[in-house]
């Protein structure tokens, strides 16, 4: 009688790729998917933090019964007499708009250091000696201007990363920006607010030549240096942009974020905000970047990048650049400014989600705005005091139904449903 004898059998060696090409192949199929269902909840955390400063922005005017001023903060101080100069000793009236919301977003504690004098410094070492504060040297309240106040000590607040003023899809953080953000305030759809303000460079009231042209252009739902209550808002709130979402700058040259210079005439961007893409500066072979020596393309005369002075670099400044959004160039198109960095540019919202950017109502609804939206002229200059006819003040937008949302009291009818 004869006997089987079993034997273990293991796998072959064309057996073991198999399973290892399909292992690769399901990984391969998987892994996209993760990386969106990542950014989609990414995407969803940074519509919440919007939510939360829109719901921040109402109890402020239910407190106040006005909304956050862009453009605030204690005055002149006592070291210049203008508040572009330097000086540690007040605000200068340079404070963003979101300096005011900081206790609605639960962060009393960060408010609490803003509005009191204060002795420390980000390096420990003792605040600088032209505060205006001594025995012992310390910080005004309100803080310094966040424009110049001196970084080698450092204000702490200033400093202070807000996770609520943070979008979790931007990769930016810390230096050279100092205490960034991912939000900025709407202030309308003419970038000639920072030429024509309702005060002079010494912070006392403007005449009233200059006073008839900021009104002329201040037609945002936030005005530099002056207030706005919701009474103003004659387009209604769920008709009219209150913030947009902007990309912090990461030294890459990036149109959306870092900033072309391109050092003409304080006048050249209320007449042509393509001004940049017309002196032929955006790479035709990258177009999401600024030329850098390729072929048919002009490399700008300066970028401002990787620093607290770039798109938003630096929560607490009320620099247009900074945490400013102008209707006049759709989502994610190139930052550029005409002649000085504390004047305006483009400054349209951006961000790293696939094409467009989150925009907040001014009844607080949170809304993805596409790339595409239909934006009217891009050439088309700004309407202001001293023009004619389209461009004459109280004219309908140039910018179509993106400027159109941009403006507070311009009587244009919005047929579009935005929050489907």
């Amino acid at each position: 009688m004869s006997s089987l004898k079993s034997r273990s059998r293991g796998f072959t060696l064309v057996e073991l790729l198999v399973v290892i090409a399909i292992i690769g192949i399901l990984v391969g199929l998987l892994l996209p998917a993760v990386q969106a269902a990542r950014e989609a909840a990414r995407r969803m955390s940074c519509s919440n933090n919007f939510k939360n400063i829109g719901l921040a922005i109402h109890n402020y005017h239910s407190a106040y019964k006005q909304m956050p001023i862009h453009g605030t903060g204690t005055g002149i101080g006592l070291n210049s007499p203008n508040w572009w100069q330097l000086g540690n000793d007040a605000g200068k009236e340079t404070l963003s708009g979101l300096v005011g919301i900081t206790p609605f977003i639960e962060q009393q504690g960060l408010w609490s250091s803003i509005s009191n004098p204060m002795t420390e410094t980000v390096s420990g070492n003792a605040p600088p000696a032209n505060t205006g504060l001594t025995a012992p040297a310390r910080w005004p309240a309100m803080g310094p201007s966040p424009r110049n106040f001196d970084t080698g000590v450092g204000y702490i607040p200033w400093s202070t990363e807000i996770p609520t003023f943070r979008c979790p899809s931007d990769p930016g953080v810390g230096l050279p920006a100092l205490g960034r953000t991912n939000y900025g305030l709407c202030l309308g759809d003419s970038i000639s607010t920072w030429h024509n303000s309702f005060k002079n460079g010494n912070l006392t009231t403007s005449g009233g030549w200059s006073h008839s042209a900021a009104q002329s252009v201040n037609r945002g739902m936030f005005m530099h240096r002056k207030a706005t209550k919701f009474r103003d808002i004659l387009d209604g709130l769920s008709n009219t942009i209150a913030m947009g979402e902007i990309k912090t700058d990461l030294g890459d040259r990036d149109i959306r974020s870092a900033i072309s210079w391109i050092g003409q005439g304080s006048q050249a961007h209320h007449d042509n905000p393509s001004l940049c893409q017309d002196a032929g500066e955006i790479d035709p072979e990258r177009p999401t970047y600024w030329c850098n020596g390729g072929p048919g393309c002009t490399n700008p005369s300066r970028i401002v990048a990787s620093g607290r002075d770039t798109r938003g670099g630096t929560w607490s400044h009320h620099r247009a650049l900074v945490t400013g959004v102008f209707t006049v160039l759709p989502p994610n198109a190139e930052m550029c400014s005409a002649n000085w960095l504390d004047g305006p540019g483009t400054c349209p919202p951006s961000s790293n989600h696939q094409g467009g950017a989150h925009i907040l109502m001014g009844d607080g609804a949170v809304v993805f705005m596409t790339d595409s939206v239909e934006s009217g002229d891009r050439r088309a200059g700004g309407v202001r005091l001293g023009q004619t006819g389209p461009r004459s003040p109280g004219s309908k937008s140039p910018y179509g139904l993106w400027g159109a949302l941009g403006t507070k009291a311009s009587g244009e009818t919005i047929e579009e449903q935005l929050n489907q």
